[in-house]
Parts: structure tokens; C-alpha cells; sequence
């Protein structure tokens, strides 16, 4: 299905917990960072929630179980039950379930997230590419995984046993700064045996597809801090999506998304599903958001007036969006964007 290119941040006059059925929300980044509540989530979850809204979170990381991540949240005070909780373990477990025969010995490169997720799906988990796998699944184990689990992918996949990954995330956030992910992971099997593994985590098709099925959602908005995992998860789904700050997303980073990577509203953290959005409009050869307005010059990107930050990161967007069309925008931005202190 094609989609427009979008060249600017949506309006909404209702506030998007009310305008959407169900938040699909990233975790690390958006909930929590280093294990501990973010400002201003836990209440804003808790509003949402009371208005009617449907609270699902997604996460690729599949080390720990749904039940796991569950009782982690409560903990935090968002009270949370397995069922809400949608991981790449089971997005990949599903994959593989329907591609050989049940009841298949899966090898496992990872943690006890994918061993329940394939036991779920009525597939038993293996240690050994001795043990006749059907099939090889990697997903991220902990930092202190052993060498040679890696070893024992290689010599089954070299063999030709199909080869699947939860997601191909390269980098994961600790309480000491950024760990190799999966990705990095799955990179070594690859460099060993020249195979490219299917992939089921965001931003690929299976994970939407699983956060649908398990959550029933009509009118689904996608809430994260990655641009090219949350943001084009929602656009590959063809579905709305929020970009919040508090993770790993700068200003920069932003103004240069390509199509695929631009959210359909910014918002500073999770209160912006409780507001409506304001309206970027065309002023002369610019854009409007508040006080703010951003126009592209030859070089560089231009921001005049004042207000508040983000309206002026949203007109921002706008300018740099509609210059870059179906491309990346290359103008400065700096500038502009000191001028917001963001």
C-alpha cells in the first residue's frame, strides 16, 4: 500500500487518548529508563487508562517474559497484566510456528522470554545443533551470554536450518550507558556463515501484526522514542504514531528523518497523550506552530518568534520535511535549534 509523504506533524483537536483506542507503547526510552519510571509516565499512563483508553506495551527486547515486564510495571505504579505485553519473542515464535510442522525442536539463542514464546506456539526449545533443530531462533540473552552460543547457531545454520531473529536492534540501553543488542549478536552468525536470518521485531511487519492480534486494536497509536523502530513499525503498519523525547531522538535527528521516520505528532513525554496537538499552517513561504515560524533558506533552516519549544521544533519539522520531500533534509539546523534549547 502507498503512502503519502508526510511534510509536516499532524494537528488534533481531541486529546489523542481520546482520538485513539489503544496505545502501542515502546518501553525503555518512553516508560522507563535504567529501570526506573520516567517523569511524568506514571500518572499520565494511570489518566489514560481512566478515560477509556487501552494501555499495550510493545518491546523487542526478548530477554524477559511477558510476565517479567509485567511486574516490573506494576512496580513502577502502571498496574499491568501479561496479556498487555507484546514482545518480539512471541512475534518471532509465531513466525516460525507457521513455517514448520508443530511440535519442532527450535534451537535457542537467547533468554527464558523466547523459550515460553516458543512453548506457546507448541514448539520445544533445544540447547544443541545436535539436537535436529527445524529451525534456529537468536534473541538478545543478557550481556553475559556465553561465546559459544553463538558458535552453536553457526554450525546449524551452516548446516541450512532456517535461521530467525526476534529484531536486529545493534545497540540496547543498561543502568552503565549503551550495551551491543541483538543485532550485534546476530551480526557475528552472519560474518560465520554469510546467512541473513527472517526477522520478526520492530520495525517489520510480524511485530505489528502480533500487537494486533493480541491487543484487538481499531484505532492503534504507536508511542516510542526511536525513529527507526517505533516510528517506522507504525509506518510500515500504516498506522498513527506519537515521538516523545525522553529517549534516544534529538531534534536533529529528527528534522533529517526520512518519510518513513516521521511521526504523525511530537510531544516533549507521555502528557502528550492526554492534550490535543496544535496545528502547523503555511505562512507565506514558512510554516506556523504557536509563536514560532520556520522557513528553508538555500543553506539552512530559520526559526522566528517565540513560545514554546516544541511548537517551534514542530514548525521546524514542517520546513525541513516539505524541503527534503521524499528525501532527508540536509539544511543547518543548528541554529534554529539553539534558539529552542531543547
Amino acid at each position: 500500500m502507498s503512502q503519502s509523504v508526510r511534510t509536516r506533524p499532524e494537528g488534533s483537536g481531541q486529546a489523542l487518548s481520546e482520538a485513539y483506542d489503544t496505545a502501542l507503547l515502546d518501553l525503555d526510552g518512553v516508560v522507563y529508563a535504567g529501570g526506573h519510571a520516567i517523569a511524568h509516565a506514571v500518572e499520565s499512563l494511570e489518566t489514560a487508562r481512566a478515560g477509556g483508553m487501552h494501555l499495550a506495551y510493545v518491546t523487542n527486547n526478548a530477554l524477559r517474559t511477558p510476565d517479567t515486564v509485567a511486574e516490573h510495571l506494576t512496580e513502577l505504579g502502571i498496574p499491568t497484566g501479561a496479556q498487555d505485553v507484546i514482545t518480539s519473542a512471541q512475534a518471532v515464535a509465531r513466525l516460525i510456528s507457521e513455517q514448520v510442522p508443530a511440535g519442532s525442536r527450535v534451537l535457542v539463542i537467547g533468554g527464558e522470554g523466547l523459550r515460553v514464546a516458543l512453548r506457546e506456539r507448541g514448539l520445544e526449545p533445544v540447547e544443541s545443533a545436535d539436537d535436529d533443530p527445524a529451525a534456529v531462533v537468536q534473541g538478545f540473552g543478557g550481556l553475559d551470554l556465553p561465546w559459544g552460543r553463538f558458535a552453536e547457531a553457526s554450525y546449524a545454520v551452516a548446516r541450512g536450518v532456517p535461521w530467525y531473529a526476534s529484531n536486529t536492534d545493534l545497540t540496547i540501553p543498561s543502568g552503565r550507558g549503551i550495551a551491543p543488542g541483538n543485532g550485534a549478536a546476530v551480526e557475528v552468525v552472519r560474518i560465520a556463515t554469510g546467512a541473513e536470518p527472517q526477522v520478526a521485531g520492530k520495525p517489520l511487519p510480524p511485530m505489528h501484526r502480533e500487537t494486533i492480534l493480541r491487543t484487538g486494536a481499531e484505532r492503534p497509536l504507536v508511542v516510542g522514542d526511536r525513529l527507526d523502530t517505533d516510528i517506522e513499525g507504525a509506518f510500515n503498519g500504516a498506522v498513527d504514531s506519537l515521538l516523545v523525547l525522553t529517549g534516544v531522538t534529538d531534534g536533529a535527528q529528527l528534522l533529517a528523518a526520512p518519510p518513513q521516520h516521521r511521526p504523525t505528532y511530537v510531544d516533549a513525554d507521555l502528557r502528550g497523550m492526554l492534550t490535543g496537538q496544535p496545528e502547523v499552517e503555511e505562512a507565506g513561504d514558512g510554516f506556523r506552530c504557536g509563536g514560532w515560524t520556520a522557513t528553508a533558506a538555500s543553506d539552512r533552516l530559520e526559526l522566528e518568534g517565540d513560545g514554546a519549544a516544541l511548537d517551534g521544533l514542530r514548525a521546524l519539522c514542517a520546513a525541513a520535511w516539505t524541503a527534503a520531500g521524499d528525501g532527508v533534509c540536509e539544511l543547518d539546523a543548528g541554529k534554529a535549534l539553539a534558539r529552542l534549547e531543547l
